[in-house]
């Protein structure tokens, strides 16, 4: 499988400079991450909006070394807030933030996060809108499961992802689903060893179906993030039968991934947030895209043998 390869390949700094290198990477990569500032990515946040989409919008950035570059980080999403409060689109566009990128892995990592992301929770928060925290590899969720739980205290609909590959996350999924809590399920883009995860795609595909229908059954919100047409489906059909709204549940997408299904889903009155990343520090979420699914890896693939 080339997924676990493309993983190894993200943190690797000799694949990190051929990549950059190569003249076809930037025409690739707007594919996925359509602007390197909060001036370049309004006008799409108004674009799609405008089209009766949402989004959640991630600063691209997870290599955090120092504190200073943690704090940059911060006030990297405090300017996004503030751009977005200027809009008005309230909880239209929210946030995405991974723990990783305020400081989680360093020194008294869990605390320096906490105190990082609290501000910006904070400020969301006070312009009607909210954030997401991401899952990132096994060996963060607990601290990740711990921060947002202190969050919820003051600021209840902080969501959170859980991620289907992962043995651990049925049970995840039963503690969040109550009331009041907002809960993305994704498949997984980590590599994980097989001792934590399912390995093979049709393993994953199954988790994935009985923990959906744990967040349908629940009191929760559930936020639905897939492309796989007939995971799709199958959310619709657990939604009908749990009784479910239009308006109790959502749908996200990749930006640049499946946009047709976007308006298609949106069409039909559902809710339908599109995951819409920026920033410079584009590598790690670039070469995840690519290994989630192979015909992202195609499509790059065929950019560099025809303009490379």
């Amino acid at each position: 499988m080339l997924g676990p390869v493309i993983l190894a390949a993200s943190r690797s700094e000799q694949m990190r400079r051929l990549i950059s290198a190569a003249p076809v990477t930037k025409q690739v990569v707007d594919r996925f991450i359509p602007g390197e500032t909060v001036d370049e990515i309004v006008p799409i946040v108004q674009d799609l909006t405008a089209k009766g989409l949402e989004l959640t919008m991630d600063v691209v950035g997870e290599d955090i070394t120092t504190p200073e570059q943690a704090a940059a980080a911060r006030d990297a999403y405090l300017l996004l807030v503030d751009r977005l409060k200027e809009l008005e689109l309230g909880t239209r566009a929210e946030m995405s933030i991974k723990l990783s990128m305020f400081g989680q892995a360093l020194e008294g990592g869990h605390e320096l996060a906490l105190a990082n992301v609290r501000p910006v929770v904070e400020a969301a928060a006070a312009i009607g809108t909210t954030v997401t925290l991401d899952a990132e590899d096994h060996t963060t969720l607990d601290s990740m499961f711990a921060i947002h739980e202190e969050l919820r205290k003051d600021f209840p609909q902080t969501g959170c992802v859980i991620q289907a590959y992962l043995f651990r996350t049925e049970s995840d999924a039963r503690r969040l689903a109550g009331a009041g809590s907002r809960v993305r399920l994704v498949k997984g883009a980590y590599k994980e060893p097989a001792e934590v995860a399912y390995q093979q795609k049709h393993e994953i595909d199954k988790a994935y179906v009985r923990i959906l229908r744990i967040l349908m059954e629940g009191s929760g919100y559930p936020m639905i993030g897939s492309h796989d047409p007939r995971l799709i489906s199958i959310a619709q059909e657990l939604a009908r039968r749990a009784g479910r709204k239009l308006d109790e549940y959502e749908f996200q997408m990749l930006y640049g991934i499946r946009s047709d299904e976007h308006l298609r889903l949106a069409a039909e009155g559902h809710r339908m947030r599109v995951y819409t990343a920026y920033g410079t520090d584009w590598y790690g979420y670039f070469m995840r895209r690519l290994a989630e699914k192979p015909a992202n890896l195609r499509f790059f693939a065929r950019s560099m043998i025809t303009k490379g």
